[in-house]
């Protein structure tokens, strides 16, 4: 499963044709902010790299599979966790492998 992603473009980019871009796949709905995880099997907290994320960021989950559904109610991101460019899911642990989640990391 891929998410789709938005062209990175510098500070220091003179061609407005890549800013355009950007701004077009920003108003199509693409965003760098968001991604797919599955959580850790037989443990209780999942490390997830998100290059956007930071202290305060706001982390949004939402279950792709059944399983994921059904761990939904036990499953959470603490707030001490967001940190620089990544955060922590606690969950139940679980045998199961197919726990896997769309993440959305604003602010």
């Amino acid at each position: 499963m891929t998410t789709a992603r938005v062209i990175s473009v510098s500070t220091q980019d003179k061609d407005l044709s890549k800013f355009a871009l950007a701004i077009q796949q920003l108003a199509n709905g693409r965003s760098n902010a968001v991604g797919v995880v599955t959580l850790a099997v037989s443990a209780t907290i999942t490390t997830v790299s998100a290059i956007n994320c930071a202290a305060g960021s706001c982390v949004f989950l939402f279950p792709v599979t059944a399983d994921a559904a059904a761990a939904l109610a036990s499953t959470y991101v603490p707030i001490a966790t967001v940190t620089k460019q990544q955060f922590v899911i606690s969950h139940a642990s679980s045998a199961l492998t197919d726990r896997t989640f769309f993440y959305l990391c604003i602010g």
